[in-house]
């Protein structure tokens, strides 16, 4: 499929989800961050170039609705699970994870590489790498908004997002992200406890790949993030944050496709 589409629906193990799809041919995976995946962003074009993209929007995130049962980060494991079967077929899948996205590719990926042929984790979050009282992660809840915005951006003024323009739609949509997240993710805050030990479990090729200037999650987490799967490979890329498929979408994809033809 190409083009510019708008969200699809796909229905998962009787779950409804919206879908982006772009692009044809090799299937590339993306798990959405705290927000789901922008139609718009320039990055989507760029890569489609190479794969076949499909990106859900996760229970209670975007336009997918939540069973009132489904409210754990391993339902949604589970859940993408069954996805990478249904999609993959008799093939195997790129699983791309962005922030929060990433911390359910590595789990996805503990749990059953089967279906997966390459990892990417960006900005990845999901361990704890430091002792009790120091913050690994930058709690986007109890923080400023404008402090949230000075750490996830390399240039918050030319890419982050303004919410006054917004329409009431995206706002919405916004606000269903964080109920979301905060559900799934509050507590602990962001991380399992257990995953460290299991990253070793992780037996496809491993791509990290880190903003230079992510204060959400450090460059020296993300070090540690891969130091701890076999053979992964850690890169950074510099003039991004949190979000360096959005502030560098060039320079994303051509790390991207490198590790995919590697």
């Amino acid at each position: 499929m190409t083009g510019k589409s708008a969200s699809e629906r796909l229905s998962v193990q009787g779950i409804e989800l919206e879908v982006l799809r772009r692009g044809s041919g090799r299937p590339i995976v993306l798990l959405h961050g705290f927000d789901t995946v922008d139609p718009t962003a320039a990055f989507l074009d760029r890569l489609a170039a190479h794969g076949a993209i499909l990106a859900p929007s996760a229970p209670g995130f975007g336009h997918s609705p939540r069973p009132k049962d489904f409210d754990t980060v391993y339902d949604l494991v589970h859940l993408y699970l069954a996805l990478l079967a249904a999609v993959a077929g008799g093939d195997k899948v790129t699983l791309v994870g962005f922030s929060f996205g990433g911390w359910l590719a590595a789990e996805i990926a503990v749990a059953c590489t089967h279906h997966i042929d390459r990892l990417v984790l960006v900005d990845a979050l999901g361990i704890k790498i430091s002792g009790r009282e120091t913050r690994d992660i930058l709690d986007i809840f109890n923080q400023s908004p404008e402090e949230v915005r000075a750490c996830s951006w390399h240039d918050p003024e030319r890419h982050a997002p303004n919410y006054d323009a917004m329409s009431d739609e995206a706002l919405v949509i916004h606000a269903r992200n964080r109920e979301a997240l905060c559900l799934y993710a509050w507590n602990p805050y962001m991380y399992n406890p257990q995953l460290p030990r299991w990253l070793a479990r992780i037996d496809v090729p491993t791509l990290v790949l880190w903003g230079e200037s992510d204060r959400v999650v450090s460059p020296a987490y993300g070090r540690a993030y891969a130091a701890k799967i076999p053979g992964a490979r850690f890169e950074l890329i510099g003039q991004a944050g949190h979000h360096p498929e959005i502030e560098q979408p060039a320079a994303f994809v051509d790390r991207l496709v490198a590790f995919l033809h590697g």
